[in-house]
């Protein structure tokens, strides 16, 4: 039987953020030629992310773009798997925002854990996964191997506000007294 995948120990990031600059996740970004949105807000009655101990645990992160839903609809009805890849990049990168948000810096993040995917199918398709690459692949190129995780990819009916996906994230904080940042309503 084969061994699951360990991940390496979790290692504490020096004062300054990750050494090197090309290793910071916001320079990433820019090299991939994006910006953190403004976290969303919730759409019903819960929080953005909870974090309790090292771990941060984001709530469901739809592909909002300026408040408009990307790619609308069902995958395999309407949504090819290309929007579809789009929209998981879209949710993960909002649900790096309330990270953003919530712990201060992307920074902090040593470790993205695990990624839950729901993804809005018709009964036919069968390419969730190929779908939550969209979300998978960005968060590599932001974190490099910090960004490898475990994933669930499934289909589902429906979701909320007729988005195509949904996402949500647990990562791996590095201590630290850091606050959210000022005017940001996310709380502990």
């Amino acid at each position: 039987m084969a061994r699951p995948h360990r991940a390496a120990t979790s290692r504490p990031v020096p004062k300054g953020g990750r050494s090197g600059g090309a290793n910071r996740p916001a320079q990433r970004l820019a090299e991939l030629g994006l910006t953190l949105p403004a976290p969303p807000q919730p759409v019903a009655s819960y929080l953005p992310a909870v974090e309790t101990g090292r771990l941060l645990f984001v709530s469901g992160m739809l592909p909002l773009q300026q408040g408009t839903m990307l790619h609308p609809g069902r995958l395999g009805d309407g949504v090819t798997v290309e929007e579809g890849v789009l929209a998981a990049r879209q949710a993960a990168l909002n649900g790096l925002a309330v990270v953003a948000a919530v712990a201060g810096t992307l920074d902090r993040v040593v470790k993205v854990v695990r990624v839950n995917g729901y993804v809005a199918s018709a009964a036919s398709f069968t390419q969730q996964p190929a779908v939550m690459n969209g979300a998978s692949d960005l968060l590599v190129s932001v974190f490099g191997p910090g960004g490898r995780h475990s994933r669930v990819a499934v289909g589902v009916a429906v979701l909320p506000l007729n988005a195509p996906v949904e996402l949500d994230l647990v990562v791996e904080l590095h201590p630290s007294r850091a606050r959210p940042r000022p005017g940001s309503r996310f709380r502990r």
